[in-house]
Parts: C-alpha cells; structure tokens; sequence
C-alpha cells in the first residue's frame, strides 16, 4: 500500500473532523479472539523521541514509510492489532488499517529518551477518556523505575492513578515494567530475573484494583528464568519485543509455553527487519503464537 501524505494532510487541514467519525464507524472486535493469543504491532516509539533502528538514527522519522509497513504489518493474517500513539493511529484511522483490530493507544510519552527527566514519564498522550470516547479497546503505559531518580515516584504515582481510571471505564491497560538506571548518562533496564521479578510485582500492586490490567515484560537475560519470574503474578501477560537478534525467536518461542503469557507486542524489530522483509518477519512471529 502506498501512502499518499499529501491526501493526509489535506484531509487533517480541510476535515479534522474526519478522525473521529472514522472511530465513530469503526467495527471492532473483543480484546482476545478465538485463538486466545494476542499478536500487536508497536509503532508509539517516536513519540518519545525514539526514531533509530539499528544504524539508522531516524529511520522511523519517515512518517509514509512507518505508515506503509504499519500497514503491511496489520494486513498479515494472525496479526490482531495495533499499539500507538495519537497521531499514528490517526493516520491509521483515515487510511482504514484499524478495522477489525485491537486498538492500543499509548498513554505516557513525557520521558524523552535521553532528556534529564527521562524517568518523570509523564503521560501526554491518550487519556483514559480519550480512549474510550475514539471506541478504542486498551491503553498502554510504560513503568522505568529507578531508584536514584525522584522522577521515578511521580511516574509510579501517576500510573496508579490511571490504572484506576481505566479500571472505572472497564479499559484493559497494559503496564510495561522495569527496574533502570543511568549508565553514562544513558537510560538502561535491567533484565536480570530479579529486577524483572521485582518489577512485575511492582506493577501488578498498583492501584485499587488489578481487574484490567495486563502486564508487558521482556524476555529475561537468560531465557530460562521466565519461567521463575512469571510466577510473581496472575496477571495475563504478553511480551515485548526489541531487536531481533540469533535466537530471539527461540526465546519468545519458549515464554510463550508460559501459562500467563498471552501473546506478543513487537514493534520495530517486525517493522525494519533487516532483510527488508515485513510480511515475511510477521509471519514468523505469529507463527509463534
């Protein structure tokens, strides 16, 4: 499919109005189909800033090209939906990717990456009611704890604090945990099995009630201690991607045997895989499922 960012941007100047009533006439579709597994496409990266993939430092900064593979992506059979942020899934919305589909707008994007209050992720994008007013079907929120950083606390607060509301409009939320810290002035999570463990129990603890949420984890260091970390929750769960590197595959292949663990949420590494290959990335990874 090529995209036409002329007509885009014609339609957003000339009929703004357009967005809503493409939510408004959207068919829909439960959380979890038949098959009970989950497979999203994550394209909410540049909103906070975060447009590299692999040696290329702003590959996802080319808005028709991410919108093409988006796209290529959602039209794979098995692929349930999409995670993203505002203005992403507003173009999916006009272009009419979003049909049938899971649909997962991203909530905090404040944390710049690389910026000093990286940790004091704040949550400028879609509100709870935001959500559900576009008829979307879950929000997503990421959750950097690190302990040397006060912005830590005010990200954890402020997530409670959402939880509870999606919660109140009956929205699944998805929370993507992690312990990190700074390293040379950079970001890094800690995938160890106890600092995934903590942070999962963490996570799951927030807010009055813990009925809508899902948790988003990645793969631990070594593989063979997902099995150890899951048993932190009954929370359902589905894993984050990452670049795909030898064996990422097998790792995914074998958390998804886990008996939490729902599905996948991958993003760049199925958006710009190295070969080029959209279709033939996204088949493998449902193939996982």
């Amino acid at each position: 499919m090529r995209i036409d960012i002329a007509d885009l941007a014609r339609t957003r100047s000339r009929h703004p109005e357009a967005i809503a009533e493409a939510a408004r006439r959207r068919a829909r579709r439960p959380l979890v189909g038949d098959t009970g597994r989950l497979m999203i496409i994550a394209a909410d990266h540049p909103a906070r800033g975060a447009l590299a993939v692999g040696g290329r430092p702003f590959a996802m900064a080319d808005r028709a090209g991410l919108l093409e593979r988006l796209c290529l992506a959602l039209s794979r059979p098995g692929v349930d939906g999409v995670l993203g942020s505002a203005d992403v899934l507003d173009d999916l919305l006009l272009l009419g990717a979003l049909e049938g589909k899971v649909v997962i707008g991203s909530m905090n994007r404040g944390g710049l990456a690389g910026a000093a209050f990286e940790m004091d992720d704040r949550f400028t994008g879609h509100r709870p009611e935001d959500l559900a007013g576009l008829g979307f079907d879950a929000g997503k929120l990421l959750l950097r704890i690190d302990h040397e950083d006060p912005g830590s606390l005010r990200t954890l607060h402020s997530a409670a604090r959402v939880i509870d509301e999606m919660a109140a409009r009956r929205l699944p939320v998805f929370v993507e945990p992690f312990l990190s810290r700074r390293v040379a002035g950079r970001v890094h999570n800690d995938l160890s099995a106890e600092a995934v463990t903590t942070s999962i129990a963490v996570a799951s603890g927030l807010a009055g009630t813990s009925a809508y949420t899902w948790l988003k984890v990645p793969v631990t260091d070594d593989p063979a201690d997902m099995a150890r970390v899951l048993e932190t929750t009954t929370l359902p769960t589905v894993l984050l991607g990452g670049d795909v590197a030898d064996g990422t595959y097998e790792k995914w292949r074998a958390a998804l045997r886990l008996p939490t663990v729902q599905g996948l949420v991958v993003g760049r590494s199925l958006l710009y895989p190295a070969d080029g290959d959209v279709a033939g990335a996204v088949d493998t990874a449902v193939g996982l499922l």
